[in-house]
């Protein structure tokens, strides 16, 4: 017959385990470990005179890297003038076409992001480099530019069903203009008017700060739409003063044959970049 010694217990032995013993195996962190969610960031509270801080930060930006920020000014022109050539073609969709530049605008605007970012790390951008600033997050960016697109679709049957009520048949684009101001039609032009704040502003207040926020950080979209939304409800009256300049710029420069989107279309992609890096905090020291 084998017998077995056994040990006898000490103190150490039966002590609990401590707070410097290393969990067991397999067991997940805690949510403090893991650090702060993305949605409990903390956003900058904004002045009623930061809209226009990031339109000179935006236009510094231009001046710096001119070559850059006119070619994609000629793609914004180029936009222009097609959304002129569907008012003469199919005026019911124009307003909701124009949330094009809404849509495709932030996209767009990711080579200034990029070029941006480059300027504020010393460093000088490159036309390749800003071309290609969608590949690490294209994935991100499909999901995100897949919701934006169904708000579009979204006002522009929207926009349909308002033009089908009031018109038997739809007006040429030479007597589009004369048959929305007239006087039996006014109820119409401010439905239509309605309609299209509601999903431009939806487009807005989503998208205004999260494309850059996509890029820099790399998060997902569901973290930079939700963090956008925020940004918009905690400085309201800021974030609306800002769709007001951008809508004004935009309209003026579309007046002279669009010429003038060869300038702004870009600066106004910089200033976005500044609007994001205001609001949302960087992290880390190099950040």
């Amino acid at each position: 017959m084998r017998y077995v010694q056994s040990l006898p217990l000490t103190p150490d032995a039966m002590s609990p385990a401590t707070e410097t013993d290393p969990p067991p195996s397999g067991t997940e962190p805690s949510p403090e470990a893991q650090g702060p969610s993305i949605l409990s960031l903390p956003l900058a509270e904004l002045r009623a005179g930061d809209p226009l801080r990031w339109l000179a930060l935006g236009w510094a930006d231009f001046r710096r890297a001119p070559a850059l920020g006119l070619f994609y000014g000629l793609c914004f022109f180029l936009m222009g003038h097609a959304l002129l050539w569907v008012f003469r073609t199919a005026p019911a969709y124009v307003l909701a076409l124009s949330a094009g530049f809404l849509l495709m605008g932030p996209f767009l605007c990711l080579g200034l992001y990029h070029a941006s970012r480059a300027l504020e790390q010393g460093q000088a951008p490159r036309l390749g480099e800003s071309l290609a600033a969608w590949r690490p997050t294209k994935g991100t960016m499909a999901i995100f530019a897949g919701v934006l697109l169904i708000l579009e679709m979204l006002w522009g049957r929207a926009s349909l069903v308002v033009f089908a009520v009031t018109f038997n048949t739809m007006p040429s684009a030479d007597k589009l203009l004369p048959a929305l101001i007239a006087p039996e039609n006014v109820t119409f032009l401010i439905t239509y008017v309605m309609v299209g704040a509601v999903f431009a502003g939806l487009i807005f207040v989503t998208s205004v700060i999260s494309i850059p926020m996509i890029m820099d950080r790399q998060v997902d979209a569901i973290s930079a739409g939700l963090t956008s939304i925020r940004a918009s409800l905690q400085n309201p009256g800021v974030m609306l003063c800002w769709g007001a300049l951008i809508t004004v710029v935009i309209g003026l420069s579309m007046l002279p044959a669009f010429v003038g989107l060869l300038v702004s279309g870009p600066v106004i992609g910089h200033a976005t970049w500044h609007a994001y890096r205001h609001i949302v905090p960087r992290v880390g020291p190099g950040a």
